[in-house]
């Protein structure tokens, strides 16, 4: 690799970054699976739980 060629790659990897530290990512995190079904699990007897004391 010649040397005009290994600059203009580490430079274009720092523009890269710098780019991709202005704009943030409007994605949401990603959440596995097996999290959200924890989650669920967790909210679902306390939703149970309300209904059947508002019934009463």
């Amino acid at each position: 690799m010649n040397r005009r060629k290994k600059i203009n790659q580490i430079l274009k990897k720092k523009a890269k970054k710098a780019n991709a530290k202005i704009n943030p990512v409007n994605k949401p995190k990603y959440i596995s699976k097996a999290e959200r079904a924890q989650v669920e699990s967790a909210e679902t007897p306390t939703a149970e739980t309300e209904t059947l004391v508002d019934n009463a």
